[in-house]
């Protein structure tokens, strides 16, 4: 399977067999052969700093496909990031055109001088699809506070780890529970694509179970997904509904239970879980069902892609890698030598690294660190549970105490989590206390019907 160097979008040779889904409306990507979504408008475009402001997902994928090597620079903007922020990301871009599928009114946008409506109804066009330019691709990171990174990549960065599988599997239908506008749903977009497959895009209007029919429907057979994505999707009937020959899991640690479960629920899927971010790209697959990586994985350089573990923080060196945060904050992508520190934390046992959690997540007990999605990992190890969230609470001894909220999974009786009935909640204490230490153990368990997911596919954190 060859790997992409692509300088455009159109150089991918695939577009004419290209489908996008979405939840009320296709469209054929071969259409833009003769037509645009752009009304005319792409000339217009040329050579400009384009953001893309819009709430549908499939009216961005058209507006990259066209503005790819026609536009200087093209902003990612995700739908949920929040509207306070679009004059600083305005600014720090030069954004001086706006592309907005009709959802956001021109009223509201920030005045850049040029606005664009785009929509999914091609129109015939005579448009001047001459390559003018290197796009580049302005992708926002999904930080939980403050106003989000502008991380700078082309589309060659973006597609390095990109193979096409059409040598192998004919009839590919990909889809994805991410959003296009972030790093791991654009990896989808490009493979699909790449593939010249059709592209079932998900809507943040409808329900998992919704989402998963509109996906059988549809016949997909490659989808991707965080791993709260699955395990919510496991929660779902619908989830046997579909069946996948290839799932890929990203965006958060797999930890051994998720795999297990998917498993369990697709015996014939081919499994892969990848780690990736927004600014390193992805640094690797690992296919063997196991979580965690080979430490074999380090100081091997392969595929363009270097690692290292300094501080037992994972270091990347690769061409996937961004090239720049936009903007005077001062903060640099990379090393000296090259490496983006990843701020993911891992640790060695036996011939394989395992992720532990984020540095920045630490909650500190008595001066001791603890890892909430280590702890998580070993509640979501009991059969009952389906998924759990970790957090700290405040402490006048110790500073912060591990507690916990647990979803259990739809068949497990009631009775056992009602109040007054800790039966469930003991064999959970009891597990925590057999593998991890006492002061990581959590203080206390509540039992919630849900947990929140955020737009990015992660569990919320506060």
């Amino acid at each position: 399977m060859r790997q992409n160097d692509l300088s455009s979008l159109s150089a991918a040779g695939n577009l004419s067999s290209l489908r996008l889904v979405g939840a009320d409306v296709s469209v054929a990507a071969g259409d833009l052969l003769w037509g645009s979504s752009l009304g005319g408008a792409l000339e217009k475009l040329r050579g400009r700093s384009v953001l893309l402001l819009t709430n549908d997902q499939l009216v961005a994928a058209l507006a990259l496909m066209e503005l790819d090597g026609v536009a200087r620079r093209m902003v990612l903007c995700p739908p949920d990031m929040r509207l306070e922020h679009v004059p600083s990301v305005v600014a720090t871009a030069c954004v001086d055109a706006i592309v907005s599928g009709g959802d956001i009114p021109a009223a509201s946008a920030p005045s850049v001088g040029f606005f664009v409506t785009c929509s999914p109804r091609i129109v015939r066009a005579d448009c001047n699809r001459t390559l003018s330019h290197l796009t580049e691709w302005i992708l926002l990171t999904s930080g939980t506070t403050g106003a989000p990174k502008m991380v700078l990549h082309t589309l060659s960065s973006l597609t390095g780890a990109v193979s096409s599988v059409r040598e192998t599997m004919q009839q590919v239908v990909w889809s994805t529970f991410y959003d296009i506008r972030r790093y791991g749903g654009l990896q989808i977009f490009l493979r699909a694509l790449i593939d010249g497959a059709s592209l079932v895009l998900s809507s943040a209007q409808e329900s998992t179970a919704d989402f998963l029919a509109r996906a059988r429907a549809h016949g997909v057979t490659h989808i991707s997904g965080t791993p709260s994505h699955w395990r919510r999707a496991l929660m779902s009937p619908s989830a046997r509904k579909i069946a996948p020959r290839y799932i890929r899991l990203s965006g958060e640690i797999v930890d051994q239970t998720i795999l297990d479960n998917l498993r369990a629920c697709y015996p014939a899927t081919a499994i892969v879980h990848a780690f990736a971010s927004t600014e390193a790209g992805v640094g690797f697959d690992v296919c063997d069902g196991l979580a965690g990586f080979p430490a074999s994985l380090i100081g091997r350089r392969g595929a363009g892609v270097e690692m290292k573990v300094e501080e037992a923080s994972l270091r990347i060196r690769s061409k996937r890698t961004a090239s720049c945060y936009l903007g005077s904050s001062g903060e640099t992508l990379v090393d000296e030598a090259g490496f983006v520190d990843t701020h993911d934390m891992v640790e060695l046992r036996g011939n394989r690294y395992y992720f532990v959690g984020r540095r920045d997540g630490i909650i500190n007990v008595g001066g001791m660190k603890v890892y909430p999605e280590e702890v998580e990992a070993v509640i979501n190890t009991h059969p009952k549970v389906q998924m759990s969230l970790v957090k700290a609470r405040i402490s006048p001894i110790t500073g912060a105490i591990v507690v916990a909220d647990v979803v259990v999974k739809p068949s497990t009786d009631l009775g056992e989590v009602v109040v007054g009935n800790d039966k469930l909640k003991d064999d959970i204490f009891l597990k925590c206390r057999e593998v991890l230490a006492p002061y990581k153990v959590p203080a206390t368990i509540r039992f919630v019907p849900s947990l929140d997911v955020a737009a990015s596919g992660k569990l919320a954190r506060l």
